[in-house]
């Protein structure tokens, strides 16, 4: 066992950071939850997934980005990017859903839309986290002006 003192850990080891991830990841995916329950599937696609996903992937890379901008990765901006970042973020999005219902799409015999949904929801939440990193940055530089 180490004699370090606990704040030469790294953040993801601190107990009060887990703490935060735990928090957000327990409202993050309570608000997934609720999202699936409102709005269930149609025709087999599991639409409510696929928004959350795409959502979530802007949202992270709306608050990375303006989180980057405002400084270093420490103190209050640390704690909210773990906080709402990894665990509210990490909690609301789920590709362990996303392969499940891909897989399930594929199983089912529909190759065509098991494809375009697993491939469509990484391609268009890539295109989404840039969006989110471009809103911050187009919002950041008028806040400069």
């Amino acid at each position: 066992m180490s004699n370090a003192p606990s704040n030469s850990r790294p953040a993801h080891l601190r107990l009060p950071y887990l703490g935060l991830a735990l928090i957000g990841g327990t409202f993050g995916t309570a608000a997934r939850e609720a999202i699936t329950l409102a709005f269930p599937s149609a025709d087999g696609i599991p639409w409510a997934i696929f928004a959350v996903n795409i959502l979530g992937a802007f949202l992270l890379g709306l608050l990375l980005d303006a989180l980057a901008q405002m400084g270093p990765d420490e103190g209050r901006r640390r704690r909210l990017r773990i906080l709402v970042g990894t665990g509210f973020m990490g909690g609301f999005t789920t590709y362990s859903a996303l392969a499940a219902d891909t897989a399930s799409l594929l199983g089912e015999g529909d190759a065509g839309a098991g494809v375009t949904y697993g491939l469509g929801t990484v391609l268009v939440g890539g295109l989404a986290t840039w969006a989110g990193i471009a809103t911050a940055t187009v919002a950041h530089n008028r806040g400069a002006k």
